[in-house]
């Protein structure tokens, strides 16, 4: 198994809007990678150049001045967000709203804490932009299960369908005995240290975040997209494709905005022992988390936060 290499760095603004996630994430793939990722010809390398994660267009900017209001026209950058369709071998699995870059990891994120690939090993992945359409294949060479696909399409927000899924969670996963506590100071360095990191919401304020940590607060791996859970399936996603299909008990999960039931299923399919969110979970989040066996924190500050799991 080899070794994570640096997955986060400081970039500007201008940056960022130039860096194209899946160029990376094809680049970033070491020689000797299992994982095989369909040659793309330069009219298909061309396409994926050209996809930003964030446009830069004028606004009217309204403000209050004196009592009276005064527009100005402004430069202002605004994330993308487009339709990207997974396939699990044969079969349309689920078409996500999501941000341009890292769809691999999306793609393959997605299989595994959807638990489709029933623990069969990905053997290959198809080119994100091959024939112009936004469609990414995850191939196990028809060992996984056909699975059945998730109907309409699921949007930058949530993917869960309905309660009823928790019980079919539950019986799906086994808890995180071999969880390892967190110091509680390490956490707060952690939240400390994401406010710095995060280019994409920077630059347009409308970017969520997923973090893999370890018990140094050291980022792992670091991912952005209009959608949380799009964020945190391209963080499990570059795990899993770095040979990691489970991570180890002491590291955690950072996702900013709310814990959802969602969320914690994802951490937990994982193997995170930890979840840290910068607001409130939901009940049925820390219903989940519980049953799990899962450290959950919410609201997290660099002054502190809450614990909503273990129950006090």
């Amino acid at each position: 198994m080899r070794a994570l290499g640096p997955a986060v760095g400081a970039r500007s603004h201008r940056e960022t809007v130039a860096h194209h996630g899946s160029v990376a994430l094809l680049h970033s793939l070491a020689p000797d990678e299992e994982v095989e990722v369909d040659t793309m010809d330069s009219h298909a390398a061309g396409r994926m150049a050209e996809t930003a994660d964030a446009v830069d267009m004028v606004v009217t900017q309204v403000r209050a001045v004196g009592g009276a209001l005064h527009d100005t026209d402004v430069p202002d950058r605004l994330i993308v967000e487009e339709p990207l369709s997974i396939r699990l071998d044969d079969t349309l699995v689920t078409t996500t709203m999501r941000t341009p870059g890292h769809d691999v990891e999306l793609a393959v994120g997605f299989c595994f804490t959807e638990g489709l690939l029933h623990g069969e090993p990905v053997v290959g992945v198809g080119d994100p932009f091959a024939d112009g359409r936004n469609t990414v294949t995850v191939r196990t060479d028809h060992r996984a299960p056909v699975p059945t696909p998730r109907l309409g399409t699921t949007s930058s927000s949530c993917g869960w369908c309905g309660n009823e899924q928790l019980e079919a969670l539950v019986a799906r996963l086994e808890p995180v005995e071999s969880a390892t506590a967190i110091d509680r100071a390490v956490l707060m360095e952690v939240a400390a240290k994401m406010r710095s990191q995060q280019d994409l919401f920077g630059a347009t304020g409308a970017a969520h975040c997923a973090a893999a940590f370890d018990d140094e607060a050291n980022i792992l791996v670091l991912r952005e997209d209009v959608g949380r859970h799009n964020a945190v399936d391209k963080v499990v996603g570059r795990l899993h494709l770095d040979g990691r299909t489970t991570v180890p008990p002491d590291w955690g999960l950072f996702v900013s905005g709310r814990a959802s039931i969602e969320m914690v299923q994802k951490a937990w399919a994982a193997g995170f022992g930890t979840l840290i969110a910068v607001s409130a979970p939901t009940a049925l989040a820390v219903d989940a988390a519980r049953q799990a066996g899962m450290t959950l924190a919410g609201f997290v500050r660099p002054t502190g936060f809450n614990i909503y799991s273990p129950a006090p």
